[in-house]
């Protein structure tokens, strides 16, 4: 039986296929796009497969009673909607970032929040979508993204399984990838609850089943990987202690780049699950195994 696959840019992602490997610049770039340059060509060097962004039209996305809510950003003291604002980038700015990760040889996509970004990033002509955990029980935004027939992930925190359900029952299951998901930054270990991966492949057999992670660290992670992931994501920052609610649960460059080369050994430690006696092994087994050295000293 042919197992599910979904293909993103030039690769396939699913069960038998290298494990999809996603950096989230999300908003950690605060508007700068020296930032979000520096932060693709960290992923690049680290060998991630895409970088990922988050696109909001502000004015649709913060609750009125919050637009006026004034705080402390690194552009000085400001009201909320204004702070939104600084985190987005132009439609010039993002042309930049389109020309920059072609020339960089790594596909770019985004979360969208609303349905004018989709229109935005549709312009760029993504290689999938992705729907923010906070967005899928927007059904007219996933409706909108189904309609662009691009692959759409869906990330599934702070969600029921009902809901679950229900935005798998609107999108179909034909273009589709799910990644488990706890909505904490950072998200403490015994919430991750990775034997979700083995449920959602379970309920869902046809869809590829992925994670997305806001832990500290590594291991789990990895943990994942060995749990049957076909594809992963994780924030990234150039520096933890730098300013945003996001920082804190990101992975720095070295740490992305041991991340995934450390995937890349899990995966080819996997094996095929068939026992055999591999040629580096016969040097051991003359030298350790008493009653195959007998053998051999008989037969000779």
């Amino acid at each position: 039986m042919e197992k599910p696959s979904v293909k993103i840019g030039e690769k396939l992602v699913g069960e038998g296929h290298p494990v999809y490997i996603i950096a989230e610049i999300g908003i950690n770039h605060k508007g700068s796009m020296d930032i979000a340059k520096k932060m693709i060509a960290g992923a690049v060097f680290a060998g991630a497969d895409s970088v990922k962004f988050q696109k909001r039209t502000p004015e649709l996305c913060v609750p009125h009673d919050q637009w006026l809510v004034e705080r402390e950003t690194p552009w000085g003291r400001m009201t909320y909607i204004d702070y939104k604002r600084k985190t987005e980038f132009t439609m010039k700015q993002y042309f930049e970032i389109d020309q920059y990760a072609r020339q960089k040889g790594i596909d770019w996509f985004a979360s969208c929040w609303d349905i004018p970004s989709i229109d935005f990033i549709e312009q760029f002509d993504p290689p999938v979508y992705k729907v923010a955990s906070a967005s899928i029980t927007d059904m007219e935004l996933l409706e909108k993204l189904k309609a662009t027939g691009k692959p759409v992930m869906i990330s599934t925190g702070m969600s029921t399984f009902d809901e679950i359900e229900a935005a798998v029952k609107c999108l179909g299951e034909g273009n589709l990838l799910i990644a488990h998901s706890t909505s904490t930054y950072p998200c403490k270990p015994s919430e991750l609850n990775l034997k979700m991966i083995h449920t959602l492949k379970e309920t869902f057999p046809n869809v590829p089943i992925g994670y997305s992670g806001h832990e500290v660290g590594l291991s789990t992670t990895w943990a994942a990987v060995a749990m049957g992931a076909s594809f992963v994501e994780r924030h990234i920052t150039l520096d933890r202690s730098m300013w945003g609610t996001d920082q804190s649960a990101s992975v720095e460059i070295m740490g992305l780049y041991k991340l995934v080369n450390d995937i890349r050994d899990i995966e080819r430690a996997m094996g095929d699950g068939i026992k055999k006696v591999y040629d580096s092994e016969l040097s051991s087994l003359r030298k350790l195994r008493k009653v195959q050295n007998k053998g051999v000293e008989k037969a000779a």
